[in-house]
């Protein structure tokens, strides 16, 4: 059994995830924000195994403070197998009427605070030649929907990092995965969403009805947590781990659409793309 550290398990995804590993008998370092929280994920720990549910208030925000949770988990509980950054939230607003300062605080913890989280463990894992990287980033990674661009925003950054994170890793024996979940039960359109406010009336017909069918649809989503849960512990640790693990058959609809819309636009505009070339430059190799 290894050792997991999993960012924001007080709800949602990460909570399922950690009781996932538990019940499967790994040892899980969870993080949340409240003291309250703190003391929910410990009492897990009887059913998971005494002594496997080690909770620690973290705000992933907070760049020392992570780097000193990983460390002392590190020497804790012995050298981290799966790290799986989660801690995150929705940001719902038209793009004109974000403020910008809500715009940096969802990148501050969707983005930096899993970058931090992930470069923390990442020397450990390197040295040894094991370990598995993972974040939580969205189907909202892959695809955009009107109303969402901070949230998209941060999640197409942290997929662009993964991505290119696991090519610089590989050789190490250390593997990088996306979780690109759909829509779950869980309260993240509810509680954990944060809202921008409402100005410009010109929005009112395209955004009104969407914002209705989220609130509308909250605690009756597609996806079960449990068996995403189920799915992360499939992967984990695997030789042959994706570099992308989508949840959710609405996922893989909206997230196969977007693409073949990207794909449709190099296409349609392949003659003006090649255009811009010098005619004797060089071709970056293929990585």
């Amino acid at each position: 059994m290894g050792n997991w550290l999993i960012t924001g398990v007080s709800s949602g995804l990460g909570r399922a995830f950690a009781h996932g590993a538990l019940a499967a008998g790994h040892t899980v370092a969870g993080t949340v924000r409240r003291p309250e929280d703190l003391a929910a994920f410990e009492a897990a720990g009887p059913a998971g195994g005494p002594g496997r549910a080690l909770g620690r208030l973290l705000d992933v925000t907070d760049d020392d403070a992570v780097r000193a949770v990983v460390a002392e988990v590190e020497e804790t509980a012995g050298p981290l197998d799966v790290v799986i950054a989660n801690a995150g939230y929705g940001l719902e607003g038209i793009f004109e009427e974000t403020p910008m300062a809500e715009v940096r605080a969802q990148f501050a913890t969707n983005v930096f605070g899993a970058a931090t989280t992930l470069q923390a463990a990442l020397p450990s894992m390197r040295r040894r030649r094991a370990g598995h990287l993972m974040a939580v980033t969205s189907m909202g990674g892959l695809m955009a929907v009107p109303g969402m661009s901070a949230y998209c925003g941060s999640k197409f950054a942290l997929e662009g990092m993964l991505e290119a994170l696991g090519k610089e890793v590989a050789a190490f024996g250390v593997k990088v995965t996306a979780i690109e979940p759909g829509s779950f039960r869980t309260d993240w359109a509810g509680r954990s969403m944060t809202r921008a406010g409402r100005s410009v009336t010109d929005y009112d017909e395209l955004f009104g009805p969407i914002r209705e069918a989220r609130l509308a649809a909250s605690g009756r989503q597609l996806g079960d947590p449990a068996k995403a849960a189920q799915a992360v512990l499939a992967v984990a640790g695997r030789p042959d781990a994706p570099a992308h693990l989508v949840l959710g058959s609405d996922a893989l609809r909206l997230v196969g659409a977007a693409r073949r819309a990207v794909d449709a636009d190099i296409t349609a505009w392949e003659t003006l793309s090649r255009s811009t070339d010098f005619p004797d430059g060089a071709q970056l190799p293929v990585t």
